[in-house]
């Protein structure tokens, strides 16, 4: 079971390798934790692009879409959200959470959220998040990363995010793609004290960082 009632919400954006989030809610929906989901306008086309998948836009629909791509049916509480809901729950600073990871988040998002923009739920709730004094995660998958990226990203930094990109480690022994991805999700979640994904943690010894 998770240790708190309080939900935590999952943002994903239009950026490349949706198998981050995939993999973040199979974890986390596994480990019993109460999941808010919303996807960016964008994300429904890199569904098409990188899985030439059609991401439903019913909440209800869109839940079963996701509970299957993570292969968890039962266990969890999954609520999807719509993009442009920006009256949802988790758009106001009274609904209390666990705190946000964006993964994959795309440097557009990251612009916009370093500037105090909210032109949607994703950014609504992310903005929410850094206001209230609670934690933001994102998960930056770009490179390289231009100076606007960097300037950005230090801006949102400084404002008490937390920036853990999309770069894994070798030093787990990875033999498949999803262990490269999983080392990713996990220390993500690391960032929220959240420990639910397998992980083959750093021990000491020779070559280590």
């Amino acid at each position: 079971m998770s240790s708190s009632d309080r939900p935590l919400i999952l943002g994903i954006t239009g950026a490349s390798g949706l198998v981050y989030a995939v993999r973040s809610l199979k974890y986390l929906l596994e480990a019993d934790y109460a999941v808010e989901l919303v996807a960016s306008k964008s994300t429904y086309m890199v569904w098409q692009a990188e899985e030439n998948l059609r991401m439903p836009v019913e909440p209800l629909q869109q839940e079963q879409f996701w509970r299957q791509q993570a292969g968890v049916e039962q266990s969890g509480k999954l609520c999807c959200h719509p993009w442009g809901d920006v009256g949802a729950t988790i758009a106001s600073g009274s609904y209390r959470t666990l705190g946000m990871v964006v993964i994959p988040c795309s440097m557009s998002t990251v612009g916009k959220l370093a500037a105090g923009l909210s032109s949607d739920l994703l950014e609504r709730a992310a903005d929410v998040q850094l206001k209230e004094g609670r934690k933001l995660v994102l998960v930056p998958r770009e490179t390289p990363f231009s100076l606007i990226h960097l300037r950005n990203l230090t801006a949102l930094a400084e404002a008490g995010a937390r920036i853990v990109p999309a770069i894994p480690a070798w030093y787990h022994n990875p033999q498949t793609i999803e262990d490269l991805v999983d080392f990713v999700v996990a220390r993500a979640l690391d960032q929220l004290e959240i420990d639910c994904v397998p992980l083959k943690r750093w021990a000491g010894g020779k070559g280590g960082a």
